[in-house]
């Protein structure tokens, strides 16, 4: 059964259309990501899920029950689902545990387990002015999951966070589902860091949906060029180039094989694949990549390691399944 049921919702402002008629589905447990560029009205979709911003049309349902916008209740917001904005929005200088106590419904020992879980329990003295901005999202967190909400909905979460506070919050949302058995719909603005996260991701572009599937799916076969991107590099191999690579597959009038660097294959002369030219090899820590032009085409490669040198002549294969025809 759906916990979440979307359903032609959409927006126009000042005869701007904000978001276009949309419609999905949110099982219970199941992790959900919203994805696009900037201006792509994921946040604007989120707040009219939690009955923030008026639809022009359409609703959503949280366990059969409709979400009622600002325009019909007195106190936006839906019994049962919570919002954590980018900004954590605390009070300013009252101590965490003041903070906390005045939002908690939970018993004693539930509410340590989950500061623990948040891992604020040694934050519990100190004012919310002196906290980081990665502690006072976690605290933030921890008030919302105070209150025992069935859906938490995560907008841009990771906004202005260095890389260790941003690894601590990726792993406590991870946990809050199989921990507190609580349903996630998570909005970022870097679309990969919902790739090993999500059960199935949603790509909007300029309001409109465009894709929807499983994070393999929408990597490897992308609905169009702008899905492609927000997910990492790719190849475009066209002409000649495709036909040598893909042989088995005749490509149609204007198309192309999309092929993400690491889906390429170096090998040895003798086991064939198409010769290039190495015009750069570039180190980045866990890999290389090289550049080579084909006889029509640059494309990026990425490897774990390379003998080869700028000027080599390299033979390019595709690992099978690892290219998509794109218009």
């Amino acid at each position: 059964m759906e916990l979440l049921t979307v359903s032609g919702l959409s927006l126009v402002e000042r005869d701007n259309t904000v978001l276009e008629p949309i419609s999905f589905g949110q099982r219970a447990h199941q992790k959900l990501a919203l994805a696009g560029e900037s201006g792509a009205g994921k946040s604007t979709l989120l707040q009219l899920i939690a009955g923030l911003i008026q639809p022009t049309a359409g609703e959503v349902r949280i366990g059969g029950d409709r979400v009622r916008g600002p325009v019909e209740v007195l106190v936006p917001g839906h019994p049962g689902v919570a919002y954590l904005s980018q900004k954590s929005d605390l009070p300013h200088s009252l101590r965490v545990e003041q903070v906390l106590r005045y939002a908690n419904k939970r018993p004693a020992a539930e509410a340590q387990a989950l500061y623990e879980l948040c891992h604020i329990d040694h934050l519990l003295a100190r004012r919310t002015d002196q906290l980081s901005g990665g502690e006072q999202q976690r605290v933030a967190l921890a008030r919302l999951l105070l209150g025992a909400p069935r859906l938490l909905l995560l907008d841009e979460p990771f906004s202005n966070l260095d890389r260790v506070h941003k690894r601590v919050l990726q792993s406590i949302i991870q946990e809050l589902g199989e921990r507190l058995g609580i349903t996630c719909l998570l909005v970022s603005h870097d679309a990969t860091d919902v790739l090993s996260w999500a059960d199935e991701i949603l790509v909007l572009q300029k309001g409109r949906l465009v894709q929807q599937g499983p994070p393999e799916r929408v990597y490897r076969q992308p609905a169009n060029e702008y899905t492609a991107a927000l997910f990492g590099d790719y190849n475009l191999v066209r002409g000649a180039d495709r036909a040598a690579l893909a042989p088995a597959a005749a490509p149609e009038g204007g198309r192309a094989l999309l092929v993400r660097p690491e889906q390429f294959y170096l090998g040895p002369a003798a086991a064939g694949g198409v010769a290039g030219t190495v015009r750069a090899i570039r180190f980045f820590g866990s890999y290389y990549e090289l550049e080579i032009k084909l006889s029509a085409t640059i494309i990026r490669v990425r490897t774990g390691a390379t003998p080869l040198a700028v000027g080599d002549t390299a033979h390019v294969s595709v690992a099978p399944g690892g290219s998509w025809d794109m218009a």
